[in-house]
């Protein structure tokens, strides 16, 4: 079965294709596609998640013919508490110009 391996970078995305045999797992096509001997960084399971069309998937979830799995690097930043520092700085924002609106 065809199977597509892809980790992007910030400035570019490997893709690999493989041939695998039925039965084949997300891991087995990590290991099979040469990308952890490109780029040594990539740590399955650890730092990195897997998943296979934009969904998580463990390391032995088994694959079909013509999925994409999906090597993903780590956040950095947690999109949580962006949003709540920017939320926070909305309130302190708006407080100010309460102030200062009320003092003229």
């Amino acid at each position: 079965m065809k199977i597509e391996i892809t980790y992007a970078l910030p400035d570019r995305q490997e893709l690999v294709t493989i041939d695998l045999p039925e039965g084949s797992t997300v891991m087995q096509a990590v290991e099979a596609s040469g990308l952890l001997q490109k780029y040594p960084e990539i740590d399955p399971g650890g730092v990195n998640k897997l998943g296979v069309f934009a969904k998580l998937a463990k390391a032995d979830t088994v694959l079909r013919d013509r999925d994409r799995v999906e090597i993903y690097r780590p956040l950095i930043a947690d999109p949580k508490e962006v949003r709540r520092q920017k939320a926070a700085e909305g309130k302190v924002m708006k407080r100010g110009a309460a102030e200062l609106n009320s003092g003229e």
